[in-house]
């Protein structure tokens, strides 16, 4: 779950794990970690076995999926608070006991449940283990749908043009921006009738939105699915061409960021 405060600040709601705030620079590591011989408790420097050699956590916002490796890691950490070397925070997808014991007892604010992927190394985050949360400071939120059209078992992608703001050249579904008076569901019938001339789509499914960061954005698609009548479509100005598709050759096409997670999540 996420909402923006105050301009482009994004917060991201997880779950409180070790209580306490934190503010700094973010360094995210993609893989498990052991604070046992992954890191030098006397420097903050990670290990090369950490896949960030030379990297230094102290002082950071420290973010990996989740613990491993053995119980004395949670030491590790309260020796780090003692060299003053130990991270501001830590940021787990899955708290596990070694690294929340050690996180607890060290006094370091700890969150999980939150989706690393919309994280980058460099970002300015604040955050508290109170509340769960993860403020993303310049970091803005935009909703939008993307419908995907089907026919007899075709669907329906379309590439989008120079004169688009975003992801010129792209294949597609029908998308669009959620303005601030409509709902997600108002936007996808709207846009299906400016883009494709098509009037009255059956819709058939409607999933979760799917987070996707790009750049200093990170883009909440309300994915969509509809069943139409025939084939016949009638492209505007956002595109140049369209093809009915069989939906496992999408693999193969050059298409706008999380396009392929929409598809699965429908289809």
């Amino acid at each position: 779950m996420a909402h923006t405060s105050g301009g482009a600040v994004l917060i991201l709601q997880g779950r409180g794990i070790s209580r306490g705030r934190a503010s700094g620079e973010l360094l995210v590591l993609n893989k498990p970690f052991s604070f046992l011989g992954g890191v030098d408790p006397k420097t903050g420097e990670l290990s090369t076995t950490s896949g960030l050699a030379s990297a230094n956590i102290t002082g950071k916002v420290f973010a990996f999926p989740r613990g491993r490796g053995s119980t004395v890691g949670s030491y590790t950490i309260l020796q780090m608070r003692k060299e003053m070397t130990a991270p501001a925070g830590i940021v787990n997808e899955k708290a596990e006991t070694i690294v929340a014991t050690g996180a607890v007892m060290a006094g370091v604010p700890m969150i999980d449940s939150v989706d690393l992927s919309l994280l980058r190394t460099g970002d300015r985050v604040a955050m508290d283990g109170d509340l769960g949360t993860i403020e993303l400071i310049g970091v803005a939120e935009t909703h939008v749908v993307t419908c995907i059209l089907r026919h007899q078992g075709k669907i329906l992608a379309l590439k989008r043009s120079d004169k688009v703001g975003t992801y010129q050249g792209s294949w597609a579904g029908v998308s669009g921006f959620v303005e601030k008076d409509e709902i997600p569901r108002q936007t996808a019938f709207k846009e299906i009738r400016e883009e494709t001339g098509i009037l009255e789509p059956k819709l058939i499914r409607e999933a979760a939105p799917i987070p996707i960061r790009d750049r200093q954005r990170v883009w909440f698609v309300h994915p969509f699915l509809f069943e139409v009548g025939d084939m016949e479509v009638r492209i505007d100005w956002e595109h140049t061409e369209y093809r009915w598709i069989d939906p496992k050759e999408a693999e193969h096409l050059s298409a706008v960021p999380g396009y392929l997670r929409v598809l699965r999540a429908l289809l």
